[in-house]
């Protein structure tokens, strides 16, 4: 079925020159920011467990994403990265956790140990962010302001894939 309303309009120009249809989505290049209007999520999903977890940023900087990381991650955890600077700081010799990254530019997952499998990759919490994009484009578009409470809804639907009498008295604050 053909939608009548559009159709054949597409070679007209716009009724008023001075008037030119609105600009689609924020297309500035580099790492997003609250104040550029792209704040980016930062997400951690546990690889034994399978839990996910996601925090709304102001920034990339390395004291965030330290801060972030740290509040939801066990002290001697492992942590599979990409190649993004913001996770030097866990080489650092005083760091209890430890970082194992891979580069996408030469490889999507690293063989560390040399046994041909490679355990080295970031392939969940990827797949987990195309949930989070297909979620999220549903509703074209978020206000950066309530972009925190639409994630936290994502991450309760993918933690609790099932509502049980447990989820709603945590919910409910009992």
């Amino acid at each position: 079925m053909r939608c009548t309303r559009t159709q054949g309009k597409k070679g007209e120009l716009h009724r008023n020159p001075d008037d030119p249809p609105r600009k689609r989505a924020n297309k500035n290049r580099g790492r997003g920011t609250y104040e550029n209007d792209r704040p980016p999520v930062v997400g951690m999903v546990g690889r034994e467990t399978g839990w996910a977890c996601f925090r709304v940023c102001l920034d990339t900087k390395e004291e965030t994403i330290r801060a972030a990381v740290a509040e939801e991650t066990a002290e001697e955890a492992c942590i599979f990265t990409d190649e993004n600077r913001s996770y030097l700081w866990l080489e650092n010799e005083e760091e209890s956790r430890t970082r194992n990254a891979v580069d996408h530019s030469e490889e999507w997952a690293a063989d560390q140990d040399g046994d041909g499998i490679r355990e080295v990759h970031v392939n969940t919490i990827e797949g987990i962010w195309t949930s989070l994009r297909n979620r999220l484009r549903r509703f074209r578009g978020v206000h950066k302001d309530h972009l925190s409470g639409y994630v936290a809804m994502f991450e309760l639907a993918y933690n609790n894939d099932q509502v049980t009498p447990a989820l709603l008295q945590r919910m409910c604050g009992v």
